[in-house]
Order: structure tokens, then C-alpha cells, then sequence
């Protein structure tokens, strides 16, 4: 077992530790020597890491995915943890216990792939129930989706992410239909349960998670809906109908087109399906962000990309017993004026504005 965890790791103190290397990237300094830019990783989280010096030795005997005993020291920088690497050394497998370096849910895989199962049995619609006991009775099918993370790095990005993630989807389903009394409730739990089923190709989580290079080509929606089809062939009696309202749940559950939605949710449970998705996978990523953040000083943590602001820390906030200001941010990118007034594309439009404001003049000339 390892003796120091990135979770664990003392601000400005130096230390030896081992990681899981997740990303590297050789980059230049402005005086044009190299310096190598890496995310570490290990079962607690992973660390933003920097070596500045000596790295032309060292930058070649070492690769992504590979295992490495570094020694330096964690700093804060712009408000965000950051380790500095003076030395690192590869090492192979048989040095290290995998099961420290790979993060994992909190819950037992197979306690919770038992819950999804109880979820497809309790279904009144037998069409859905058989389309499910197809996908998830498939032993490959289930063997990877009890490990599989929900993302790469935004949310629930762990073995077992993706379980996790779908079941507590599931419960926010069973709460949506008990306020909503006309929701289809057997319908909605089927599109939660395979809105994200193509990721169990899309990612590869062999090591540090990335992406397949099915992934890259196709997308976990194009993928689902390829798993979906397979499935049906064998259930020759499935509703069409049916069929396309899943599929539409898969096409639409990213709910705009510019993320990653082919189609808009266009009915209740597609719409339902999307809002709680965004909604499980954004308060994963504010757990996971004030989880990780804890070297950080202050009752805010730094700027979060994905989520476009910094976070609360509401343990020291409610401790401290008063406001700090946040992390500064990433400013907004400036709008540029309009060249012109927006255009009018209605009849009724140009007539409330002629009431509002007076006839347009006609043009010169």
C-alpha cells in the first residue's frame, strides 16, 4: 500500500510519492528550454504537476500510463494546488499495488449492478423490461458497465462511475414522475438507463481514463444508439414507436445542440431525462471539486471550467462565520456591438415595434 496519497500530500513540504502519470506534455519556457507540464493521478484524485529543471534528462524515459516515484513539493499557485517535480523515476508494474492508483466508487459494483437489475425487474412495461434484461443480461455488456467511469474528468470519473451515476438518475426519475403525476415513469428510468451506454466504448479506463478511438470517431450517443439497435433486432415484436422515443432520449439527453445533442428533448420524459442528468452530473462535479480543493486556502475554491465559477466551501464558511471574497476568474470573453439592429423576422413583430416606436423612415435615395 502506499504510504503518501495525493489526497494526503503536505503543502510546502518536500516529499517522495508515487504516481500514476495521466497526462504528459512537453512544453517550452520563453527562454526556449523544455519543461514538462503532467497530470499525476492516484485512487484519491489527481494533481496538476509541473518540473522545470534537469528535464531533458528525464522527459524521454517516461510516457503516459506509465508508473513514476517523484520527488518534490506541493505549492499553490493562482489559488490552485500544483506540485513541483526536482526528480522522477519510472517504474514498472510489479513495483506498485494497482489498486492504489485507480480511483473507484465509494459503492460496491456488484451491490449496485443488483440495484439496476431490481430497477429493469419492477417495470410494468414488458417491451422495456425485455429491452433491458437484453442489454444488461449480455455478460460483456455488464462486466463493463460495473466498471466503467461516467466521464473522463468532469464528473463521477472513477470505476464505477457509471453505475453510480445511472442509479442516482434512476432515483431522481422516481421523484420527477411522483410530482409530475403524467410522466411515463417506465419509460424515463429506460432512458436513464441507457442514455450513457455507449460510454462503456467510448472510454478506455485500462489505466488513466481516456478516450477510445471509436470515442473520438463516434460519440457515446452514435455508439448507444448502435447498442440500441442491436438489442431490438432480437425483439422483432418492440412498438416502433416505442423505439423512437428511446432513441430520441438517447439523441437529446445533452439537451442543446451546441453539447453534443444531434436532437433537442422535444416531450415531457426527454425533457425530464436531460434536466436531471445535468443536473447529478453537476453536483458530482461540485463534490468532487471541494473534495480535492482542500490545500486551498479560503472558503472558495478555484475556477472551475466546467462549471464556469468557483464553489462555496460551506464547512469553512459556516466555521468562519463570514464571506471571503472568490478565487478571481476567468473573465467573460467581451461581446462585440451588433453592426446593426437585429433583424425582425415577423409580421407581428415589425407591427408591435410600428406601435411601439412610430413607422421605420423610408430609405434615402
Amino acid at each position: 500500500m502506499k504510504s503518501l496519497y495525493a489526497s494526503d500530500l503536505p503543502l510546502n513540504q518536500p516529499v517522495t510519492a508515487t504516481f500514476l502519470v495521466h497526462s504528459k506534455e512537453v512544453r517550452q519556457k520563453k527562454s526556449g528550454e523544455p519543461y514538462l507540464s503532467l497530470v499525476l493521478g492516484d485512487r484519491t484524485g489527481e494533481l496538476d504537476a509541473k518540473m522545470w529543471e534537469n528535464v531533458a534528462e528525464v522527459m524521454d524515459t517516461f510516457d503516459r500510463d506509465d508508473f513514476v516515484r517523484v520527488k518534490g513539493q506541493l505549492i499553490v499557485y493562482q489559488n490552485r494546488p500544483q506540485f513541483t517535480i526536482h526528480k522522477v523515476q519510472r517504474l514498472s508494474e510489479s513495483d506498485v499495488e494497482l489498486e492504489d492508483f485507480f480511483p473507484v466508487s465509494a459503492r460496491d459494483p456488484e451491490e449496485m449492478f443488483a440495484e439496476l437489475r431490481g430497477i429493469v425487474a419492477g417495470m410494468q412495461n414488458r417491451h422495456l423490461r425485455a429491452l433491458l434484461e437484453s442489454v444488461f443480461g449480455d455478460e460483456q455488456i455488464a462486466a463493463l458497465y460495473r466498471k466503467a467511469p461516467a466521464a473522463k474528468s468532469v464528473h463521477h470519473a472513477y470505476l464505477g462511475g457509471l453505475l453510480e451515476h445511472t442509479l442516482s438518475l434512476c432515483a431522481l426519475c422516481r421523484f420527477a414522475a411522483s410530482h409530475y403525476k403524467d410522466l411515463d415513469l417506465d419509460l424515463l428510468l429506460a432512458g436513464a438507463l441507457l442514455h450513457d451506454i455507449g460510454k462503456i466504448y467510448e472510454l478506455d479506463y485500462s489505466r488513466s481514463v481516456s478516450y477510445t478511438t471509436e470515442g473520438q470517431l463516434l460519440g457515446h450517443i452514435v455508439l448507444g444508439l448502435r447498442m440500441l439497435d442491436e438489442k431490438l433486432r432480437s425483439l422483432p415484436d418492440f412498438p416502433p414507436k416505442l423505439r423512437t422515443l428511446l432513441e430520441h432520449m438517447i439523441l437529446s439527453h445533452h439537451g442543446h445542440l451546441e453539447f453534443g445533442s444531434p436532437k433537442e428533448p422535444m416531450f415531457p420524459e426527454a425533457l425530464v431525462l436531460h434536466a436531471l442528468d445535468d443536473l447529478d452530473a453537476k453536483m458530482g462535479c461540485m463534490h468532487s471539486l471541494v473534495a480535492r480543493d482542500n490545500h486551498v486556502e479560503g472558503e472558495w475554491t478555484g475556477f472551475s471550467a466546467p462549471l464556469e465559477r468557483s464553489v462555496l466551501k460551506m464547512d469553512r464558511y459556516l466555521e468562519n462565520g463570514r464571506s471571503e471574497p472568490p478565487a478571481p476568474q476567468a473573465p467573460p470573453k467581451a461581446k462585440a456591438a451588433p453592426a446593426s439592429p437585429p433583424k425582425r423576422t415577423t409580421a407581428f413583430g415589425e407591427k408591435l415595434l410600428s406601435a411601439l416606436h412610430g413607422p421605420e423612415p423610408a430609405p434615402e435615395g
